[in-house]
């Protein structure tokens, strides 16, 4: 997939992440599989996957935890 961005904003390269998984205060949590760009703001992360969809994610997560390797590249 190709990201077509016309936002003027920097994506990051995460696509040795198998999945990510954000959890919010209520319980509710969400799961991307495959993830391959990631744009981190003060006010979210905007996510895009291997099946071309566009995710934001609100930055009132509490939680976010991914598989792949290597774990830690920040």
């Amino acid at each position: 997939m190709e990201l077509i961005n016309k936002s003027g904003l920097e994506f990051v390269d995460i696509s040795i992440e198998e999945w990510r998984e954000y959890r919010f205060p209520n319980g509710d949590f969400v799961k991307i599989e495959h993830p391959l760009k990631i744009h981190v703001s003060k006010k979210g992360h905007r996510i895009f996957d291997a099946n071309g969809i566009s995710h934001y994610i609100p930055r009132t997560f509490i939680h976010l935890k991914w598989k792949g390797t290597p774990n830690f590249i920040f």
